[in-house]
Protein backbone atom coordinates (compact mmCIF):
# COMPACT_ATOMS: atom_id res chain seq x y z
CA UNK A 1 0.00 0.00 0.00
CA UNK A 2 1.14 3.29 -0.68
CA UNK A 3 2.37 5.59 2.07
CA UNK A 4 0.27 8.96 2.84
CA UNK A 5 1.63 12.02 4.43
CA UNK A 6 -0.68 14.37 6.49
CA UNK A 7 0.56 17.82 7.42
CA UNK A 8 -0.67 19.91 10.37
CA UNK A 9 -2.89 22.67 9.61
CA UNK A 10 -2.53 25.00 11.99
CA UNK A 11 -5.48 27.50 11.47
CA UNK A 12 -7.56 25.17 12.40
CA UNK A 13 -5.63 23.17 15.27
CA UNK A 14 -5.08 24.15 19.29
CA UNK A 15 -2.70 22.47 21.63
CA UNK A 16 -4.11 23.36 24.79
CA UNK A 17 -3.46 22.68 28.21
CA UNK A 18 -4.87 23.70 32.04
CA UNK A 19 -3.04 23.91 35.42
CA UNK A 20 -4.95 24.24 38.96
CA UNK A 21 -4.20 28.03 40.36
CA UNK A 22 -4.08 28.66 43.86
CA UNK A 23 -5.62 24.72 44.09
CA UNK A 24 -9.64 25.91 42.86
CA UNK A 25 -9.29 27.67 39.47
CA UNK A 26 -7.56 26.58 36.24
CA UNK A 27 -5.80 28.64 34.34
CA UNK A 28 -5.85 27.61 30.61
CA UNK A 29 -2.75 28.09 27.97
CA UNK A 30 -1.75 27.05 24.78
CA UNK A 31 0.87 26.73 22.72
CA UNK A 32 1.02 28.87 19.29
CA UNK A 33 4.16 27.43 17.08
CA UNK A 34 4.20 23.86 16.85
CA UNK A 35 4.59 21.19 13.77
CA UNK A 36 3.46 18.11 13.69
CA UNK A 37 3.19 15.04 10.63
CA UNK A 38 1.61 11.90 9.89
CA UNK A 39 2.73 9.10 7.74
CA UNK A 40 -0.05 6.47 7.10
CA UNK A 41 -0.33 2.98 5.23
CA UNK A 42 -3.03 4.54 2.37
CA UNK A 43 -5.97 6.20 4.43
CA UNK A 44 -5.45 3.83 7.56
CA UNK A 45 -4.56 5.65 10.46
CA UNK A 46 -3.71 2.38 12.53
CA UNK A 47 0.22 1.97 13.45
CA UNK A 48 0.41 5.55 12.09
CA UNK A 49 3.95 6.99 12.63
CA UNK A 50 2.93 10.73 14.28
CA UNK A 51 6.09 13.26 15.13
CA UNK A 52 4.80 16.56 17.22
CA UNK A 53 7.03 19.57 18.40
CA UNK A 54 6.08 23.06 19.91
CA UNK A 55 8.16 25.83 20.66
CA UNK A 56 8.23 26.82 24.04
CA UNK A 57 8.85 30.11 23.20
CA UNK A 58 5.18 30.20 22.34
CA UNK A 59 3.68 29.13 24.99
CA UNK A 60 0.84 32.10 26.22
CA UNK A 61 -1.40 32.11 28.92
CA UNK A 62 -2.79 35.55 28.25
CA UNK A 63 -0.22 37.04 30.95
CA UNK A 64 3.09 38.43 29.69
CA UNK A 65 4.60 38.09 33.04
CA UNK A 66 3.44 34.49 33.78
CA UNK A 67 4.73 33.10 30.24
CA UNK A 68 7.93 34.62 30.76
CA UNK A 69 8.00 32.57 33.96
CA UNK A 70 7.05 29.25 32.25
CA UNK A 71 10.19 30.46 29.79
CA UNK A 72 12.16 30.10 32.28
CA UNK A 73 14.59 28.23 34.33
CA UNK A 74 11.79 27.35 36.84
CA UNK A 75 9.91 25.75 34.51
CA UNK A 76 10.63 25.29 30.21
CA UNK A 77 13.82 26.39 30.37
CA UNK A 78 13.41 27.62 26.66
CA UNK A 79 16.79 28.93 26.52
CA UNK A 80 18.39 25.30 26.99
CA UNK A 81 14.91 23.57 25.75
CA UNK A 82 13.73 25.28 22.87
CA UNK A 83 11.25 22.74 22.15
CA UNK A 84 8.95 20.32 23.53
CA UNK A 85 8.54 17.23 20.98
CA UNK A 86 6.42 13.95 21.09
CA UNK A 87 7.29 10.77 19.09
CA UNK A 88 4.41 8.08 18.52
CA UNK A 89 5.77 4.64 19.17
CA UNK A 90 2.06 3.15 18.44
CA UNK A 91 -1.21 4.30 17.30
CA UNK A 92 -3.78 1.95 18.24
CA UNK A 93 -7.62 1.14 17.04
CA UNK A 94 -9.87 0.86 19.56
CA UNK A 95 -12.95 1.18 18.24
CA UNK A 96 -14.66 3.15 15.14
CA UNK A 97 -13.62 6.52 16.14
CA UNK A 98 -11.50 5.57 18.95
CA UNK A 99 -8.17 5.10 19.15
CA UNK A 100 -4.91 5.28 21.61
CA UNK A 101 -1.74 7.00 21.13
CA UNK A 102 1.42 5.72 22.81
CA UNK A 103 4.32 7.59 22.76
CA UNK A 104 7.59 9.77 24.19
CA UNK A 105 7.21 12.71 25.68
CA UNK A 106 10.26 14.92 25.82
CA UNK A 107 10.18 18.45 27.59
CA UNK A 108 13.14 20.08 29.16
CA UNK A 109 15.41 17.26 28.24
CA UNK A 110 13.07 14.74 30.48
CA UNK A 111 11.71 11.89 27.87
CA UNK A 112 8.53 9.83 29.25
CA UNK A 113 6.49 7.54 27.75
CA UNK A 114 2.85 8.43 27.25
CA UNK A 115 -0.51 7.22 26.56
CA UNK A 116 -3.66 8.88 25.52
CA UNK A 117 -7.40 8.49 23.88
CA UNK A 118 -7.74 9.41 20.43
CA UNK A 119 -10.81 10.60 18.89
CA UNK A 120 -10.26 10.41 15.32
CA UNK A 121 -13.42 12.05 13.75
CA UNK A 122 -12.59 10.62 10.11
CA UNK A 123 -11.42 11.36 6.48
CA UNK A 124 -13.26 14.20 4.58
CA UNK A 125 -12.81 16.60 1.39
CA UNK A 126 -13.30 20.24 2.20
CA UNK A 127 -14.86 23.07 -0.18
CA UNK A 128 -11.38 24.03 -1.14
CA UNK A 129 -10.81 19.88 -2.51
CA UNK A 130 -8.64 19.08 0.52
CA UNK A 131 -8.66 15.95 2.27
CA UNK A 132 -8.55 16.26 5.88
CA UNK A 133 -8.20 14.58 9.02
CA UNK A 134 -9.22 15.42 12.41
CA UNK A 135 -7.84 13.83 15.57
CA UNK A 136 -9.06 15.06 19.51
CA UNK A 137 -7.02 14.34 22.17
CA UNK A 138 -7.23 14.98 25.79
CA UNK A 139 -4.91 13.37 28.65
CA UNK A 140 -3.29 14.19 32.08
CA UNK A 141 0.20 14.89 33.04
CA UNK A 142 1.66 15.13 35.83
CA UNK A 143 4.58 18.19 35.38
CA UNK A 144 7.24 16.90 38.04
CA UNK A 145 8.17 13.90 35.84
CA UNK A 146 9.77 16.45 33.52
CA UNK A 147 11.45 18.27 36.00
CA UNK A 148 8.92 21.50 36.07
CA UNK A 149 8.94 21.41 39.83
CA UNK A 150 8.40 24.89 40.74
CA UNK A 151 5.89 25.81 42.99
CA UNK A 152 5.16 28.37 45.86
CA UNK A 153 3.28 27.47 49.13
CA UNK A 154 0.19 29.66 50.23
CA UNK A 155 -0.52 31.01 53.57
CA UNK A 156 -3.63 29.23 53.57
CA UNK A 157 -2.32 26.00 53.35
CA UNK A 158 -1.75 24.34 49.35
CA UNK A 159 0.32 25.33 46.76
CA UNK A 160 0.22 27.76 44.08
CA UNK A 161 0.31 25.89 40.88
CA UNK A 162 -1.20 22.34 40.73
CA UNK A 163 0.79 19.21 39.64
CA UNK A 164 -1.27 17.61 37.30
CA UNK A 165 -1.70 19.42 33.47
CA UNK A 166 -4.74 18.58 31.82
CA UNK A 167 -4.02 18.11 27.99
CA UNK A 168 -6.53 19.69 25.19
CA UNK A 169 -5.57 18.82 21.63
CA UNK A 170 -7.56 19.48 18.97
CA UNK A 171 -5.60 18.57 15.89
CA UNK A 172 -6.64 18.90 11.81
CA UNK A 173 -3.82 17.47 8.84
CA UNK A 174 -4.67 18.14 5.56
CA UNK A 175 -3.27 15.03 3.19
CA UNK A 176 0.20 15.70 1.13
CA UNK A 177 -0.14 15.28 -2.49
Amino acid sequence: MATTKWSIDPTHSEIGFKVKHMMFTNVSGKFGTYDATITTDGDNFENAAIEFSADIASVDTANADRDGHLRSGDFFDAENHPKLTFKASAFKKINEGSYEITGDLNIKGVSKSVTFPVEYSGILTDPWGNTKVGLSIEGKINRKDWGLNWNSALETGGVLVGEEVKLNIELQFVKQA
